[in-house]
């Protein structure tokens, strides 16, 4: 993958400063650490760093076609650019590049803004049509790679990250309020907001147009799913063999690069099941890289050796201790530009350099599979309330909650009533198009107690309306586990576990991240099949560990699912004590001079920290969000040098 960056000014006239361009393309080095190329043209300036995959020596961009009209800079891969290329040399186009770039100024002359519909990849486009003075901003459908843009008075910004922005901006940085309080509540704003103001992203599926001095947005692929009674029926084992087709066909795609590709391993049956279709595919020796942990809860070393040992993969791990998530903390919130509030993403961002320390750049992962295909706990506890709803008199509530999650204690009343409690949140209001997601939410919301009076008073809209607003219409008329998939994949996984814990970690170490359940032919077929095919009962993902049995061991194809987690308080307060920059960052006077949260109630929590009495997800989030926020200041807000022209210098 890569980074580009880009300055239109919307007057037709004006002259893009290349040292201004420069200073855009500068700070996204890690993405793209093999060159950096730059096109200036009336009004235009566009900017590449390039992590180099396919196409070595000549893939250089900015790439155009024959007569110089079309321009492109593109962040990521087209994976089917093999058949477009054939197809678009039958038509006449000449090519003077061997790389995948290239097809995408050769699509867009022979079909207009229909191209991306052509396009199978990951993908983060700018391209510019000099005759029609048209420039276009395009994101991938599932949002795995980012693209953001600030539209001023008379030029547009844009870039692969924030930070590239900001040596730009006629302006200083400051919060998006609004922004906070969705991250507070989704894990991640809402899109199209980020937490600076001014700056907005592209969404995923979505194409932005700039011309005649406007900007306009088009939404061109979008999750749907059919009217219940509409949805696929079939025999099982048919629908079993289509699903590997596909997958099978996603990952060979995926293997595509002039490098050698290898994969991540965490042991559970997505990643397994992507390292056996490699081997599948191509019969080589994979070279496989996973994460270890120190606390035996989170360890999945055990099952990650069975599937070792049962594909014959070369395999590498990288121990992570409580020690290296807090001394990488601060620069893991630098790279996802974001507050967070787990510290999964580091130990990620661990694991993209062990793979980069190995001389690997591209890796392919099982990310994506639990939304497609339904495999997370959220949809089972949605189905546990629907039930509950219809049968509130039911004595069945707390087996059901055991089958959940056999590993918690729940014969202690205590236990089973606060689970009671927990799950038990709008029973009255099944239909609810939020319903699945209710509980989870009203968790994280806890943390905006912490909020300051002054932040609370510029919260004029309610986060969740906000969102709803956001939504499809046809949402509501379809079924409730649909409803369930399409919020987590606009919320959780666009805005948090392909950004700052996918895209930034992986490309903190310039690594490429290849996601074959994110294949689009895959993604439709799926959204198209009755939620019987995905979760029976409450077993996951049924039809993908039918489809992969011919290639997994049964404990890994029947284990059950272990969510991915990493020590959050316990990393910052072992034996010697946390960090220096814990208490610098959560002192009275960052915490007034940032404004975004009350002194005295985070003094309250480090207290209860210090006593060993911060238990449970609020104590946790609360924490880390507080403190991974206050880092997120001094790095965007607080810190942000100025040019001698009044832009920054971030």
């Amino acid at each position: 993958m890569c980074g580009i960056a880009g300055i239109l000014h919307l007057d037709q006239g004006g002259r893009v400063d290349p040292a201004l361009l420069r200073s855009m393309i500068t700070p996204l080095a890690h993405r793209g650490p093999d060159g950096v190329g730059f096109h200036h043209d009336e009004g235009i300036g566009l900017a590449h760093s390039r992590l180099s995959i396919i196409d070595l020596e000549g893939g250089a961009q900015p790439i155009h076609n024959e007569d110089e009209s079309v321009w492109t800079v593109f962040n990521g891969e087209i994976f089917n650019y093999v058949e477009l290329r054939a197809d678009l040399e039958r038509k006449g186009h000449q090519f003077y590049t061997r790389t995948d770039t290239e097809v995408l100024v050769h699509l867009y002359e022979e079909e207009g803004d229909a191209f991306v519909d052509r396009l199978n990849g990951q993908f983060a486009i700018a391209l510019w049509d000099k005759r029609d003075r048209r420039l276009l901003l395009v994101r991938d459908r599932p949002g795995i790679l980012p693209l953001f843009f600030r539209h001023e008075p008379g030029r547009l910004l844009f870039a692969s990250e924030v930070k590239a922005i900001l040596p730009a901006m006629a302006t200083s940085p400051s919060l998006n309020p609004r922004a906070l309080d969705q991250l507070m509540t989704f894990w991640a704003p809402a899109s199209p907001e980020t937490l600076l103001d001014g700056i907005e992203e592209v969404s995923p599926g979505e194409m932005l147009v700039v011309e005649s001095g406007s900007v306009s947005r088009r939404r061109y692929w979008d999750w749907r799913f059919p009217a219940p009674g509409e949805h696929r029926q079939g025999k099982e084992d048919a629908l079993a063999e289509e699903l590997h087709d596909l997958l099978l066909d996603a990952t060979r795609i995926r293997l595509r690069a002039d490098v050698p590709v290898g994969a991540y391993l965490s042991g559970g049956l997505d990643s397994s099941a992507i390292a056996a279709l490699i081997r599948r595919h191509d019969n080589i020796s994979l070279r496989t890289f996973s994460l270890t942990f120190q606390d035996p809860g989170l360890d999945e070393s055990g099952p990650q050796n069975r599937v070792v040992e049962h594909l014959g993969t070369d395999h590498s791990v990288v121990h992570c201790t409580a020690d290296s998530i807090a001394e990488r903390f601060p620069a893991a919130i630098r790279a996802t530009e974001s507050p967070i509030l787990r510290t999964a993403p580091v130990p990620m961002g661990l694991l993209s350099g062990l793979v980069r320390d190995q001389g690997y750049k591209v890796v392919l992962t099982g990310e994506g599979a639990d939304e497609v295909l339904g495999g997370y706990d959220i949809f089972k506890e949605a189905k546990i309330r629907q039930f509950w709803a219809r049968n509130p008199d039911s004595s069945f509530r707390s087996m059901l909650l055991k089958r959940l999650y056999p590993y918690l204690e729940l014969h202690q009343r205590e236990s089973r009533a606060y689970l009671e409690r927990f799950f038990g949140q709008a029973l009255d209001t099944p239909e609810a198009p939020f319903f699945s997601h209710l509980p989870r939410w009203t968790t994280t919301a806890k943390i905006k107690d912490f909020f300051s009076n002054d932040l609370r008073a510029s919260l004029a809209d309610d986060a969740k309306a906000t969102l709803m607003a956001r939504m499809p219409d046809a949402l509501r008329g379809w079924h409730p586990f649909n409803r369930a998939q399409y919020i987590e994949t606009k919320t959780l996984m666009a805005g948090y576990l392909l950004s700052s814990q996918g895209d930034r970690m992986l490309m903190a170490n310039s690594v490429e991240g290849r996601f074959p359940f994110l294949d689009h032919r895959l993604m439709e077929f799926a959204n198209e099949l009755d939620p019987k095919y995905k979760m029976r009962g409450l077993k996951e993902k049924a039809l993908l560990k039918r489809a992969m049995r011919r290639y997994l061991p049964p404990e890994t194809v029947d284990r059950y699912k272990q969510p991915y987690r990493a020590p959050d308080i316990a990393a910052f307060f072992g034996p010697g004590g946390p960090p220096e920059y814990v208490s610098e960052r959560l002192s009275r006077d960052a915490l007034k001079d940032s404004g975004y949260f009350d002194p005295d109630r985070v003094e309250r929590l480090m207290k209860k920290i210090a006593a060993g009495r911060a238990i449970g997800a609020k104590d946790n989030m609360a924490f880390v969000g507080i403190l991974s926020t206050q880092i997120w200041h001094s790095h965007f807000v607080d810190r942000v040098p100025r040019s001698p022209d009044g832009g920054s210098l971030a």
